[in-house]
C-alpha cells in the first residue's frame, strides 16, 4: 500500500469551508464527463457484480456517462440469478458480452464494483478475489466488508487499488436524480470516496472518476471505516429505524389525544415526508422553528429538548455496537435464519392502511410543520449529528449521513409510498436494522420525551441548537446543491 496524497491529476477540486476548517471536494456534473477516459486509464471494462438497487442504477449511470469511449461496464451475476431477466429488460445481455457469470465478469475486469447483498459477500468475496486479474482494482459502496474482514481475520488481497464511492442516497435516487441531469446539469446523489489501498496512484482519480459517472453534484473524502460507521449507524437511526419509531409513536399519541386516523397520519407521517423534509431541503435546520409562530416555537422547544437527550443515548449504544462489531454480526446471524423463512414486514400497525387516502387527498389543502413533530424529528437529526460530531467524522459525511440523505433522497420516497414500506423496500442490511433499532425508539419518546415534554424547555439545549456549527456544514454543503427535487412519481 502506497501514501496517498488525495490530490487529482485528473479533476478540479475546491475547497469548502466547514467548522474548523476546510475539506476538499470535487463538484460534479456532466461537463466533466470528457474527463472519464483520464480518469479511468488503463480501465477498459468495469465489472458491476450485483443487480439490486444500487448495482442496477450504477450499472446504467455509469454505462450511458462513458458512451462514446471504449470502456465497457459489464454485469455480474450468480448463475440462476432472478436479476438476469430485468438486467436483459434495461440492456445487459449475454450475447454482446455484458451480462455474465459474476465470477468470469470479475476475472475479466479491470475495476470490480462490488454491490452485492452484505451478507452475500462476506461469504463468497474469497472466491471473487482469488478471480481477480493482476492489479485490478476493488470498487466497494459500503464499508460492510471490512468490517467483516477485521472481524475474520481477513484483509484485502495485495497488489490491487482498493476505493470506495458511497452514493448518499438509495439505488433508485441514484439513478433517477441522473437522469434529471440530463436536464439540469449536476443533479444527482452526494456521494463520499474513500481509497483504502493505493498501490501504483491511481486510486484517488479512479474514485473520482466512478463518482463523476454516477452524477454526483459533489464528492467528498471519507475513510472505508468512517463510512461503514456512519452509513450503518445513520440506517438505524434518523435515515430509517428512528423516523420509524417516530411516526409509530406519534400516530399512537395523536389518536388517544383525540385526532382522527387522517389527522393523526398528516401530523405525524406526512407532516414529516412533507413540509418538514421540505423545509429542511430548501433552507435548513433552524428554518424548521423559525417558520412557526410563537405558540409553535413554545411547543417545538419543549419537545424537542425532551426527546434530544433519550435520542442521543440510543444513537450512541447503535454507534457502539457498529463499531464492536454486534451490529455486523447480528445481521449475519440473521441472513442465516432467513435463508429458512422470509422476513416479515412492519407495517401492520393501524395507522399504514390510512396512509393512501392521505395520499389520495393531497393538493386539498397545504399542510403546515407541526411544531410537535418537528421537535421529535429535528431533536433526533441533531442527537445523531452530535454523536457524529464526537465520534471525529468530518462535516461532509456528517450533513449527508444525518440530512441531505434523509430530506433529499428518502423521505421523499417515504412520501410518495409511507415509511413502512421503506423500511420493507431497502437493503437487507438497512431493514434489519430499522426492525431491530426502531422499536428503542419508539419506546423512548413514549415512555421518556412525551412525557417531559410537559416541562419547561431547557435553555441551554435550545442556544445549543440555534448555534450549532450543523448550521454553517450544511449552509456550505447546500450551496453545491442543484436546483432540482428528486422526481418520485
Amino acid at each position: 500500500m502506497t501514501s496517498t496524497t488525495y490530490a487529482s491529476r485528473v479533476f478540479p477540486l475546491e475547497t469548502m469551508d466547514v467548522p474548523g476548517g476546510t475539506e476538499t471536494v470535487l463538484r460534479g456534473g456532466r461537463h466533466l464527463f470528457p474527463l472519464l477516459h483520464r480518469a479511468f486509464a488503463g480501465v477498459r471494462r468495469i465489472g458491476v457484480l450485483g443487480w439490486g438497487p444500487q448495482g442496477r442504477a450504477q450499472a446504467l449511470n455509469l454505462r450511458d456517462s462513458l458512451t462514446g469511449t471504449d470502456i465497457r461496464v459489464t454485469v455480474g451475476l450468480r448463475p440462476g440469478s432472478p436479476s438476469a431477466t430485468d438486467a436483459r429488460s434495461h440492456g445487459f445481455t449475454e450475447e454482446d458480452g455484458t451480462l455474465g457469470d459474476w465470477l468470469a465478469v470479475a476475472a475479466d475486469s479491470d475495476l470490480v464494483i462490488l454491490l452485492i447483498a452484505d451478507a452475500a459477500l462476506a461469504a463468497h468475496h474469497e472466491e471473487i478475489f482469488a478471480a481477480l486479474k493482476s492489479g485490478a482494482a476493488i470498487g466497494l459502496s459500503h464499508g460492510f466488508l471490512l468490517g467483516h474482514l477485521r472481524e475474520t481475520g481477513g484483509e484485502f488481497p495485495a497488489g490491487h487499488p482498493v476505493i470506495a464511492v458511497c452514493p448518499k442516497g438509495m439505488g433508485d435516487s441514484v439513478r433517477r436524480l441522473y437522469q434529471q441531469g440530463a436536464e439540469v446539469n449536476g443533479a444527482g446523489i452526494n456521494s463520499s470516496y474513500a481509497v483504502h489501498a493505493d498501490p501504483d496512484g491511481r486510486a484517488v482519480d479512479l474514485a473520482l472518476g466512478w463518482s463523476v459517472a454516477l452524477g454526483s453534484p459533489y464528492t467528498f473524502r471519507t475513510t472505508l471505516e468512517s463510512e461503514y460507521l456512519s452509513d450503518i449507524v445513520g440506517e438505524r437511526a434518523i435515515l430509517l429505524g428512528a423516523v420509524h419509531g417516530i411516526v409509530e409513536s406519534l400516530y399512537t399519541r395523536y389518536r388517544l389525544d383525540g385526532d382522527d386516523e387522517t389527522t393523526a397520519y398528516e401530523r405525524s407521517c406526512e407532516n414529516i415526508t412533507g413540509p418538514i423534509a421540505r423545509t429542511i431541503s430548501r433552507s435548513g435546520l433552524r428554518a424548521v422553528r423559525e417558520a412557526l409562530d410563537s405558540a409553535g416555537q413554545d411547543v417545538f422547544d419543549r419537545v424537542y429538548t425532551a426527546t434530544y437527550g433519550p435520542a442521543r443515548e440510543i444513537v450512541a449504544e447503535i454507534y457502539d455496537e457498529v463499531a464492536d462489531g454486534t451490529e455486523l454480526r447480528s445481521v449475519i446471524l440473521a441472513e442465516r435464519r432467513l435463508g429458512a423463512r422470509e422476513m416479515s414486514e412492519i407495517g401492520g400497525s393501524p395507522m399504514w392502511a390510512v396512509g393512501g387516502r392521505v395520499r389520495a387527498r393531497r393538493g386539498e389543502r397545504e399542510l403546515s410543520v407541526d411544531p410537535f413533530t418537528a421537535g421529535v424529528f429535528v431533536a433526533t437529526m441533531l442527537a445523531q449529528i452530535d454523536e457524529f460530531a464526537e465520534r471525529g467524522h468530518p462535516w461532509s459525511e456528517i450533513v449527508n449521513e444525518s440530512v441531505i440523505e434523509a430530506v433529499d433522497s428518502l423521505l421523499p420516497y417515504m412520501h410518495a409510498r409511507d415509511v413502512a414500506y421503506m423500511v420493507d423496500n431497502c437493503s437487507r442490511t438497512a431493514r434489519l436494522g430499522a426492525r431491530r433499532w426502531g422499536p428503542r425508539f419508539q419506546a423512548a419518546y413514549e415512555q421518556i420525551a412525551y412525557p417531559a415534554a410537559e416541562q419547561p424547555a431547557d435553555t441551554a439545549l435550545l442556544e445549543a441548537f440555534v448555534a450549532h456549527p450543523a448550521h454553517e456544514a450544511l449552509s456550505a454543503a447546500s450551496k453545491l446543491r442543484p436546483s432540482v427535487d428528486i422526481s418520485v412519481s
